[in-house]
């Protein structure tokens, strides 16, 4: 009775390992098939400061220079070809009494990038070239209700 059971263990246990591989082997995609559709543009990009490509960022520095208006708490409901849409907070530096003083005033936002172009620099990524913001709710001293800036293309 021992050696049966011992026989069926090891029956088992081999059975086992010669079948992870089998289930492995079959769940593995085909060599021949791509995935990804040849057809499909890649996704536009936004060029940061430092000139990274960036897909959704989270927060992006719109003064690079000296950093004294930032787009922050950014929530993406469209990326895509043509558009990307966030909402988010702008906080703008009043540079009171001057920029090294001054405090950070924030300001809801609607983002909206578009004007995506293949960039001249890398003929295979496509960039947004314009950002315009839409203020929601109150906006700094002298700013237009819609402020639109160009971004390296």
């Amino acid at each position: 009775m021992v050696g049966h059971l011992a026989r069926t263990a090891v029956t088992l246990c081999a059975a086992a390992a010669l079948a992870a591989p089998l289930g492995t082997a079959s769940a593995a995609p085909s060599a021949d098939r791509d995935p990804t559709p040849r057809h499909r543009t890649p996704q536009p990009v936004l060029i940061d400061c430092a000139q990274r490509p960036e897909v959704r960022p989270e927060a992006f520095i719109i003064a690079c220079g000296d950093g004294n208006s930032v787009l922050t708490s950014l929530q993406w409901s469209r990326w895509d070809a043509r558009a990307a849409v966030a909402t988010g907070v702008n906080d703008v530096n009043d540079c009171d009494p001057d920029c090294a003083a001054g405090t950070f005033l924030a300001y809801p936002v609607t983002v909206r990038l578009d004007r995506a172009r293949v960039a001249e620099q890398d003929a295979g990524q496509t960039r947004f070239t314009r950002l315009s913001l839409t203020y929601t709710d109150g906006r700094p001293d002298g700013y237009p209700a819609v402020v639109t800036y160009p971004l390296p293309g």
